[in-house]
């Protein structure tokens, strides 16, 4: 069966115009009540509009303690009154995912693998549509493995890709593959580019993210508990990558990318390398160093949220 592409609306005219809307599905306006389970929050059960109807930047990232860490950073970076130990997770309501909202900057956890962040973006989405959000700016912060570059370096992505280095992607809906565009906001991408070059201490490149659907086989590496390729396949694998422009591996670009698209969101996804991967598989870096590194993508979003609020000139 030939994928179907489809636009935001679910049509299939090319010349199809996306309204301004942050969801796209018109079973969402019958519904009594939508639940969001996983975030363990509701329409009828708390007043969204007042809770997050002023938030204008959603970063996400895989861990939980890490957006934990990001909120409580940003709060300081805001100048936010009160005492950092006081931000709470508003959804300690379930073990499934870790929200955190400082002033207008709402930080959420979205786990690991493309199946539990795009769970956890059909309902930040719907959230933002509920509460009546506008002009909202999304970023994905976290870790990759870097393809020809040195480890600390700063991804910005250019364009999310599978792992035929194609920008898409597939969606399998009631035994159909269903075919997503992955583009992000050029645009965003080079406002971030242009704030990397005033930080000297953050060496960036703009280049395509790779996303797979596993960390060990998928990705490439030897040292997992099943390996069917040799060494010089896996370094054959990796040159083309570098070759078609990839500069990093992770594990949930594509969907971010293609969920965001659809929904006419701008977002972008800015990872951080911890290696080379020509240089090998596992991560033998000592842990503050990896620790300074993982603050890098925080830092330049940081740069960029203070920017647009005037904070900084």
């Amino acid at each position: 069966m030939a994928p179907i592409l489809l636009n935001c609306a679910g049509k299939e005219d090319e010349d199809y115009i996306k309204p301004q809307l942050h969801v796209k599905n018109p079973h969402l306006d019958s519904m009594e009540e939508d639940i969001l389970y996983h975030f363990s929050l509701g329409t009828k059960t708390h007043n969204l509009p007042e809770m997050f109807g002023d938030v204008k930047f959603v970063c996400v990232g895989g861990s939980g303690n890490r957006m934990r860490a990001f909120a409580k950073f940003m709060h300081q970076e805001l100048g936010l009154p009160g005492n950092t130990d006081e931000i709470t997770d508003i959804c300690e309501g379930t073990d499934r995912y870790s929200m955190y909202k400082v002033g207008p900057v709402l930080s959420i956890s979205h786990g690991m693998g493309v199946p539990s962040i795009s769970i956890m973006l059909h309902e930040m989405i719907k959230l933002l549509h509920h509460a009546g959000c506008h002009d909202v700016n999304l970023f994905r912060l976290g870790t990759s493995g870097g393809v020809g570059i040195s480890p600390g370096t700063v991804v910005i992505t250019d364009k999310a890709v599978d792992c035929f280095f194609r920008p898409q992607f597939e969606q399998v809906i009631l035994g159909k593959v269903i075919i997503r565009s992955t583009e992000l906001d050029a645009d965003l991408a080079e406002e971030l580019s242009q704030y990397a070059s005033e930080m000297p201490e953050l060496p960036t490149v703009i280049g395509k993210t790779m996303c797979t659907s596993d960390f060990y086989e998928g990705q490439g590496r030897l040292d997992g508990a099943l390996c069917s390729f040799s060494t010089e396949e896996k370094v054959e694998y990796l040159r083309k990558a570098y070759n078609a422009g990839v500069r990093n591996i992770e594990m949930e670009s594509t969907v971010f990318a293609a969920m965001c698209h659809m929904c006419n969101l701008k977002a972008a996804v800015v990872c951080v390398t911890l290696l080379n991967r020509f240089d090998g598989d596992q991560i033998s870096t000592p842990h503050e160093v990896l620790t300074e590194y993982q603050q890098r993508p925080q830092n330049l979003v940081a740069h960029f949220i203070k920017k647009r609020l005037g904070l900084i000139v």
